[in-house]
């Protein structure tokens, strides 16, 4: 069996997650579960980076320990991935003791080697990215990354021979094109930061005590960097030879924001080098989602808790609008309004009416007991060649991590079903008992297109094609069904609304 490992960033858990974080992970989701039906062995892993000073901070303004603080924000998290249907497979933290011991070998492993060495920093700093800058990567003494003020830092620190790596990583970028995507982040990362040249990293801190460690120097904790990057593979049991390290790593996906893709392409994978570990296959730098043109942030509190559109618009109807809304890699705004108009315009027009309509329709006129019928004729074959061409035309759409045009082939199935429906006016045709054959024959072909629409949906929106299946009176069914053909004479059952119409 193949195995595919897809990994979103651990989040940094300094305040309750928003919107922002479940779009990252709604994405992971949906193109893990995809691989699992698709008949892949899948390891989809999300966690929390908890370490640094912006935590430990924090905690001291509310009089908590820094792991106390975290612990209700992890539990929080945990609650709101559960409410979204999040199917990860492994949830790290880097507070884990095996995550911590593990950290400490990578480190003392890649000093005994001569890839890091101790020195002093002299910089910019910035607190909440957790970030250092050169003097000449911020002339206006602000951070590029978030446009917050920098601070200027003096400390005795260790630090990683980046520099060392820049040659190596040119190479692989230069060889492996699908390496960092979209091509947008790929060539930001090579012309504004390894162009220029790379400057060795700081990788560890004395002006704080919340973070792992430095088991042989223990005046200095372990950056950041280090400690979350490595995530990855700690929880597959590295450095030990884990059999879940041999069978999942390299990472096939690791999806990040735009905002930490120099991390991630530059940083991590020379970390990797230096371990002489295989990189992953893909980074993918996504956009953000945003509110009213500008970042969602828990320093403004521009955002409502996720659940409150979940309570109110159910669980797939968040995830559909995710998924559908943006295209995946740019920047998209997120709005209840937009949310609204989606649900009532796609899943409850669309998907919601058709399903409705043919449900009736088999049980009024066949008491909902349909039988394959071959009274097929010309105006059957735009809907029947789309229905048999569904998963070829979505799997080359998840290839290519276009997940909004994926769901769009779904829908636009749906939409040819209600089509069909006002084309063939079964309602005149169960008037007159000799088309009886050729009424269930449009019907049959209905039924089927939306089993076949359902099997694909079942990644993105999971409950709506449970509810589907039961109503088809079907088990639920994975892509290998796709190409059988259902009978549906053991009887359907009552028609039940999928979306109810939003108005406000």
């Amino acid at each position: 069996m193949k195995k595919y490992y897809i990994t979103t960033p651990i989040y940094y858990p300094s305040a309750n997650f928003h919107i922002g974080h479940c779009y990252t992970t709604i994405i992971a989701d949906a193109l893990a579960r995809y691989k699992r039906l698709s008949g892949y062995d899948v390891f989809y892993q999300t966690g929390t980076d908890e370490h640094g000073l912006k935590i430990e901070t924090k905690a001291k303004e509310v009089g908590l320990s820094p792991k106390e603080y975290v612990d209700k924000i992890i539990a929080d998290a945990k609650d709101l991935w559960e409410k979204l249907d999040i199917s990860y497979d492994y949830f790290i933290r880097t507070t884990d003791k095996e995550h911590i011991k593990s950290v400490q070998q990578i480190f003392k492993k890649l000093y005994e080697k001569g890839d890091i060495y101790k020195g002093e920093y002299k910089g910019l700093y910035c607190v909440p990215c957790e970030s250092f800058w050169a003097p000449n990567q911020s002339s206006s003494g602000k951070c590029p990354d978030c446009g917050r003020d920098l601070t200027r830092v003096s400390e005795e620190a260790y630090f990683f021979k980046l520099s060392k790596y820049q040659k190596q990583l040119e190479e692989h970028i230069e060889t492996h094109p699908d390496f960092i995507e979209p091509k947008s982040r790929k060539n930001e990362m090579i012309n504004n930061f390894i162009k220029p040249g790379l400057e060795d990293l700081c990788v560890s801190r004395t002006s704080f005590k919340w973070g792992i460690p430095v088991d042989f120097d223990d005046k200095h904790v372990i950056y950041v960097w280090i400690d979350a990057l490595s995530n990855y593979i700690t929880s597959l049991g590295y450095p030990k030879e884990t059999e879940s390290f041999k069978k999942y790593w390299p990472a096939d996906l690791q999806l990040v924001g735009k905002e930490i893709v120099r991390f991630h392409t530059i940083i991590w994978p020379a970390l990797l080098m230096a371990l002489d570990l295989p990189l992953p296959k893909r980074v993918y730098g996504h956009g953000w989602l945003t509110i009213d043109g500008g970042k969602i942030s828990k320093s403004l509190g521009n955002y409502k808790d996720p659940r409150e559109y979940i309570d109110a618009y159910g669980v797939d109807a968040v995830r559909y609008f995710v998924l559908r809304e943006v295209p995946f890699g740019s920047d998209g705004n997120f709005s209840e309004e937009a949310l609204i108009l989606r649900t009532n315009n796609d899943l409850c027009n669309i998907l919601g009416n058709l399903l409705s309509r043919t449900m009736q329709m088999a049980i009024k006129y066949f008491d909902g007991k349909i039988t394959i019928s071959d009274k097929n004729e010309k105006i059957d074959n735009e809907l029947i060649i789309t229905a048999n061409n569904l998963k070829d035309s979505v799997d080359k759409k998840i290839e290519e991590l276009k997940v909004n045009e994926a769901l769009e082939l779904i829908f636009d199935l749906f939409r040819k079903c209600n089509k069909y429906i006002d084309e063939t006016t079964p309602w005149l045709l169960s008037k007159d008992e000799k088309e009886n054959k050729r009424l269930e024959t449009i019907i049959y072909n209905l039924l089927e297109s939306i089993r076949k629409g359902s099997i694909m949906l079942n990644a993105f929106l999971p409950q709506t094609a449970k509810k589907i299946f039961k109503q088809l009176n079907l088990e639920e069914q994975s892509f290998q069904d796709i190409d059988k053909s259902e009978n549906y004479n053991v009887g359907l059952e009552k028609p039940e609304i999928l979306f109810k119409r939003i108005v406000k």
